[in-house]
């Protein structure tokens, strides 16, 4: 039977797309969600910018408000979708202060600012939710911040970036080049009419700062992620890359590293090989899938749709559910665990395998050139396969490297660029999963 609790009111900032599937599915769905919870679920109102703008979904004009401050000010539990810095900032900072739980999708907020808002949830006895701020739907913070936090976490690699996963699918799958396939994505509606922000993994990037905060129990500032796009990814990567038996994926991937006594985290978002048989390689078109590498729980994979206003909103429900409850149970909410003694690491410290496409003079000599300049700067060849380049007097040579530190690698690759035999570095890319 259901207890005499009061409504919990609840503010929502933001109308778009996540926004008024929220609202909908709170105003379908309140009765089955105040059972789960144990009292009714009231939405006091919507902030929004523009009254008159047109939504996504048919919900009641008086639930509309530009009043923020006072809304917030008048509730219990306040969902944050209005995305950016400001004023989302400023107006979570509002809802913690008067004593509201505080849910949010906002990972570029997150990512520059999460641990100052979770510390000052923590000073006022509030909760903030994030579990949409990372890959929709998928279930991944809360794994992180609660199912594993009594494991050790040594990596974690995801697909967290729907659009850019969909470009290099549709390059696979029809053989298109990357602006063609950009241009599919605009029309389909998974790229912005900017995607900077996806194609250059930036949003990958304040993704991965959340995920390696979380997984390492440290601060991960989004400045310290390594980031490389994949508007330079081409055709002929894809192909030759099929062709090996790999595929491309732009993943985020944070380890920990424990070398000479120095233990360390470093977060990374650049293009990626990974072999055809890996789970990730699996991952089509716009969904996203985290891979999770533990000491104790072993390999673990979380896959699902990676946006979308109703997939987004299943995740803030669930958030949403979860601070209900303890709305009514009362007491303080719990911090997250960032207390881990780990030194945040650049990118030269990541040990991995390594393949660089090299356009070279057509000479006899040039490949023992090459492979002197790997030996003597300590990364040793696996493989290497030649091709012809299109050009007179040059041939294209593919060399797959073994397990070699980043940073010998940036020395090869400096002195190859100073070798006569080489007229071109084309790509290096680093390989995973092997």
């Amino acid at each position: 039977m259901q207890s005499a609790y009061r409504p919990i009111r609840l503010a929502l900032l933001g109308a778009g797309s996540v926004g008024s599937q929220v609202a909908r599915l709170l105003l379908e769905n309140g009765a089955e969600l105040a059972l789960r919870v144990g009292a009714p679920l009231e939405l006091s109102g919507i902030a929004v910018r523009d009254l008159e703008a047109k939504r996504d979904t048919d919900l009641p004009q008086e639930l509309f408000t530009t009043d923020a401050e006072s809304l917030i000010l008048g509730s219990d539990i306040v969902i944050e979708l209005i995305g950016g810095i400001e004023p989302a900032k400023s107006l979570i900072s509002l809802a913690l202060n008067s004593g509201a739980d505080v849910i949010t999708a906002n990972k570029a907020l997150m990512a520059a600012h999460g641990p100052e808002l979770l510390d000052l949830a923590h000073q006022l006895g509030a909760q903030l939710y994030y579990e949409a701020a990372v890959a929709g739907a998928i279930p991944i913070i809360r794994p992180l911040r609660e199912s594993l936090a009594g494991d050790k976490v040594n990596r974690v690699m995801g697909i967290v970036n729907g659009t850019t996963n969909f470009i290099l699918d549709r390059m696979e799958s029809t053989g298109a080049n990357f602006s063609d396939a950009l241009a599919e994505a605009t029309d389909l509606g998974y790229a912005e009419a900017d995607p900077t922000a996806d194609i250059e993994g930036f949003d990958a990037a304040s993704k991965a700062a959340i995920l390696a905060s979380l997984a390492f129990h440290c601060e991960v500032p989004v400045e310290s992620v390594y980031r490389e796009g994949i508007s330079s990814i081409t055709a002929a990567q894809i192909e030759t890359a099929r062709e090996a038996g790999y595929c491309v994926k732009l993943l985020a991937i944070c380890e920990r590293i424990e070398q000479d006594g120095l233990s360390g985290v470093v977060a990374r978002v650049h293009p990626t090989l990974i072999p055809l048989t890996h789970p990730l390689a699996a991952v089509r078109g716009a969904y996203n899938a985290v891979f999770v590498e533990a000491e104790s729980a072993g390999e673990l994979m979380f896959y699902g749709a990676g946006a979308g206003g109703p997939e987004t909103a299943s995740a803030v429900l669930g958030d949403l559910v979860s601070a209900a409850k303890r709305h009514i149970a009362g007491g303080p909410g719990l911090a997250d665990s960032v207390h881990a003694n780990l030194e945040i690491l650049p990118v030269q410290f990541v040990t991995t395998r390594f393949q660089i496409t090299l356009q070279v003079q057509d000479l006899p000599g040039v490949l023992a050139a090459v492979a002197s300049v790997f030996a003597l700067n300590d990364v040793s060849v696996e493989t290497v396969s030649q091709s012809s380049s299109g050009k007179r007097g040059a041939a294209l040579l593919t060399v797959m490297t073994h397990q070699a530190l980043e940073s010998d690698l940036e020395r090869v690759v400096l002195k190859l660029r100073e070798s006569d035999a080489v007229q071109n570095v084309n790509s290096v890319i680093r390989v995973e999963g092997v």
